[in-house]
């Protein structure tokens, strides 16, 4: 479905991303870790456009990303959360989920939304920016699935939410993967990235350096200790 191969990528004279390589399955949720700076949010935003790739190829159901203009990639079924969440804060929540569409989205998309996240039903005329910020992630994800994508890519989605909120996104996110979206996840929360994924990227300095099945990185201590600092 998704395969970047050898992917370069400079921010002026900085050579951030460096032969990066990854893939995602149909159907497949994958996590992209790694520690501050090692270039994950880069990979993403060049997968999207939004950051030029500098050599190597970046496909997506066999067409080349970067021949696309990056305002045309989610057309080609690529929904993208930006960390940061990205909303329209003085927006409604109805216009937030309708924003970049033609015409309002059939009732049927909107039930599958709301029955995600049916915090939003409750708050549709309210402003973006009041919203909690573990509703505002829930925005950011509602307005990606009306466009019906076959690939989700989030980044940090639990990063600053309440445990409780933590807990429904990561329940919704299984559950958009479970009905066959693609999940491509940057996350720095390990014990998230795990439960929600089968197979782990992990990069440093700019490209990925280690690929294991989650339930192996559980158990690989000496991995997790050595590129993320961290142990679970």
């Amino acid at each position: 479905m998704l395969e970047l191969k050898n992917v370069h990528a400079h921010y002026g004279k900085v050579h951030v991303l460096q032969e990066n390589s990854l893939r995602v399955e149909n159907g497949e949720a994958v996590a992209l870790l790694g520690r501050n700076g090692v270039g994950k949010t880069t990979t993403l935003k060049t997968i999207m456009g939004l950051v030029k790739a500098t050599g190597g190829e970046i496909s997506f159901n066999g067409t080349q990303l970067s021949e696309i203009a990056p305002h045309k990639i989610p057309g080609q079924g690529i929904g993208y959360v930006p960390q940061g969440r990205g909303i329209f804060p003085t927006l409604s929540v109805r216009e937030n989920l309708e924003i970049g569409l033609s015409k309002s989205p059939p009732p049927e998309t909107t039930d599958y939304v709301f029955e995600r996240f049916p915090r939003l039903k409750e708050r549709l005329e309210q402003s973006g920016g009041t919203l909690s910020g573990g509703e505002q992630q829930m925005l950011a994800i509602a307005r990606c699935l009306v466009l019906k994508p076959r690939l989700l890519i989030l980044d940090e989605p639990t990063e600053g939410i309440m445990p409780i909120l933590v807990q429904d996104i990561r329940r919704e996110i299984k559950a958009v993967n479970d009905v066959g979206v693609s999940i491509l996840l940057v996350e720095q929360n390990i014990k998230t990235a795990l439960k929600l994924c089968s197979r782990i990227y992990i990069m440093e300095k700019g490209s990925v350096v280690h690929e294991a099945r989650a339930e192996d990185l559980k158990d690989d201590k000496d991995t997790l200790h050595r590129y993320l600092g961290v142990t679970v």
